[in-house]
């Protein structure tokens, strides 16, 4: 093994370590989903019920038919609207000709990425809340308050629109990367031909970003069904179960608060199984269309 070869295997070794040890060494508890699980009695003494623990796919669990379709209405909507956004930035940044402010717009849009959710949700109940800043100044000027925190119907817009704030920007980092790597001469030769930035955009940028746009949405389709428990969790209690709980939550709900660990690992194990099936169909359908995709065939 030459000597960079070497330096590339110690650096990936963390990395790999972690992976394997919390994703991959973690797989093996899924066979909770076939027991009736008692933390007390563990993995080997826990009584074996087969599919029992999956009755709630045909029995019309209510609770879980709701989750089942939050989490599906944001996915959507998610995919829809904040897959996107860092696109659309990262083509406005890129339009900008000053490097300064370039860097100085890139520096804001990343800095909600380092913030917690607890932060982010007090900054939201601050600005939109009854009492937070927007009601206050209406208040002041003797308009009627707005009430957006709180309020089942505008949930889902809500954590929707905090997604956004917090990691659009981050996410044009990837974006802004490939931008760079697209030969400039390219621009030149369109721009003497008399193709103005809006052609230039079109015809140039977007193409060489198609491959990295397709890529990035099936990964995103792998973790689709993931959309923000710790996010939606800390917002639950105003707006209610109705209108709040997902997948994620009513495993949490279900399992670490209401005992029923072998129900809510298998609600886990199927939303994984239905994960890794979109990302190979939409890999599939990839290929069809002549890209490589996660992989190549």
């Amino acid at each position: 093994m030459s000597r960079d070869k070497l330096l590339l295997v110690v650096l990936g070794l963390p990395g790999g370590v972690a992976l394997l040890l919390f994703h991959y060494v973690p797989l093996l508890g899924n066979v909770i989903a076939f027991q009736d699980y008692q933390p007390y009695l563990g993995l080997t003494e826990s009584e074996w019920v087969g599919w029992s623990n999956f009755s709630f796919l045909w029995d019309g669990n209510p609770e879980f038919r709701n989750a089942l379709w939050n989490t599906v209405v944001l996915t959507v909507i998610q995919t829809v609207l904040i897959f996107p956004v860092p696109l659309v930035l990262a083509l406005v940044l890129n339009s900008l000709a000053g490097e300064r402010l370039k860097r100085l717009l890139q520096s804001i849009l990343y800095l909600p990425h380092f913030l917690s959710w607890v932060i982010v949700v007090a900054l939201f109940q601050q600005m939109l809340g009854n009492a937070g800043m927007l009601n206050t100044i209406l208040v002041q000027n003797d308009l009627p308050i707005v009430q957006i925190i709180g309020v089942p119907e505008l949930f889902k817009a809500l954590i929707t629109s905090q997604a956004i704030w917090k990691d659009a920007g981050w996410g044009t980092i990837i974006f802004l990367a490939a931008i760079s790597r697209v030969d400039q001469e390219q621009y030149e030769a369109a721009a003497v031909d008399g193709a103005n930035a809006r052609q230039r955009m079109l015809h140039i940028t977007l193409p060489a970003l198609k491959g990295l746009i397709i890529l990035l949405l099936i990964l995103r389709l792998g973790s689709s069904l993931s959309v923000g428990f710790e996010q939606i969790l800390l917002q639950q209690g105003p707006v209610g179960l109705q209108a709040s709980e997902v997948l994620d939550t009513w495993v949490y709900n279900n399992g670490i608060l209401g005992g029923n660990w072998g129900t809510s690992a298998a609600a886990g194990l199927i939303k994984g199984l239905v994960g890794v099936l979109l990302v190979v169909g939409a890999n599939k359908l990839a290929h069809v269309f002549g890209e490589r995709g996660v992989y190549e065939k």
